[in-house]
C-alpha cells in the first residue's frame, strides 16, 4: 500500500523541530530527491542558510555567497543543464550499475529529480567568493590539496545546511551536475567572475519519510596509522 505523505508543518512547527538531538539527525540523513511542490517559508530556507553560516570557513574566510533560486525561469534554465549531464552521467551509471537494485533505486530517485527539477520548490546554490578582496578572479586550483582546500571552505556549511533540513523535516539533497559549466551558471545565476558556484542543495517537503540509514560497520572503514591496519575490525 501507497505510503500517505506527513502534512506539511507549520513555520512555527518546522523551526520547533530544530530541538532534535544531532545524533539523530545524522543517524537518519539521508538524500531525499522526491520532494512535494508546496512552497517552504522563506523564514524556514534563511534559518537553513543562518545554520549553515555557523560553520568553519579556512582562515575564517567567511566567503560563503547563497544564491536562493524560486523563480522558475531560472529553476527551467539550471533544470536544462541538469538534463544535459544526466544524459552522459545517467547512462553510464545504468550500465555500470545493471542488475544492482540497490544502485538502481538511486537512479530511479535521481532521474525522478531530474524530471521533476522545475517542481522543487527552493533551490539553494551555495557558492565562494574567490577571495577576501572582492574582485579577485577566482580559479579552480589544480593540485588536489589546493582544490579541497578551496572547497574546504564551502562543504562543512552545507553540511550544517542538511542537518538543519533533516532536523526541521525538510526533504534535501546535494547535487553537482546542473553546475556542470561554470561559464553557463554565472550567466544563469548573474554571477560575477569573483564568485565560484560549488553545488546545489533542492530543498522541498518530502514525499516519503525519513528513517534510520544503512551504513558499513565504522570497524570496516577504520585504519590505524596505515591503510589496511584495521585494527578494530573482528573478522
Amino acid at each position: 500500500m501507497a505510503h500517505t505523505p506527513d502534512p506539511v508543518p507549520s513555520t512555527t512547527e518546522a523551526l520547533a523541530r530544530l530541538d532534535m538531538s544531532l545524533a539523530e539527525a545524522m543517524m537518519t540523513q539521508r538524500a531525499v530527491r522526491r520532494v512535494r511542490p508546496d512552497p517552504v517559508d522563506d523564514d524556514i530556507v534563511l534559518k537553513c542558510i543562518e545554520l549553515a553560516l555557523r560553520a568553519p570557513t579556512g582562515s575564517n574566510g567567511q566567503n560563503w555567497e547563497f544564491v536562493v533560486v524560486k523563480d522558475p525561469a531560472v529553476k527551467a534554465k539550471l533544470a536544462d543543464r541538469y538534463r544535459q549531464a544526466w544524459s552522459v552521467y545517467g547512462g553510464i551509471g545504468r550500465r555500470v550499475t545493471a542488475g544492482d537494485e540497490s544502485m538502481a533505486k538511486i537512479m530511479r530517485a535521481v532521474q525522478w529529480q531530474v524530471d521533476h527539477f522545475t517542481e522543487i520548490p527552493v533551490l539553494v546554490v551555495a557558492c565562494l567568493r574567490a577571495g577576501p578582496r572582492e574582485g579577485r578572479l577566482p580559479f579552480v586550483p589544480t593540485p588536489p590539496v589546493a582544490a579541497s582546500s578551496f572547497y574546504g571552505s564551502i562543504y562543512p556549511s552545507v553540511q550544517n545546511l542538511l542537518l538543519a533540513a533533516r532536523a526541521m523535516g525538510l526533504g534535501a539533497s546535494l547535487i553537482t551536475l546542473p553546475l556542470w559549466s561554470f561559464t553557463s551558471a554565472r550567466r544563469i545565476l548573474e554571477l560575477p567572475m569573483s564568485v565560484t558556484p560549488c553545488c546545489i542543495v533542492p530543498l522541498g517537503w518530502p514525499r516519503g519519510r525519513y528513517g534510520p540509514t544503512t551504513r558499513r560497520p565504522v570497524e570496516q572503514v577504520a585504519h590505524l596509522d596505515s591503510y589496511g591496519n584495521r585494527a578494530w575490525h573482528q573478522p
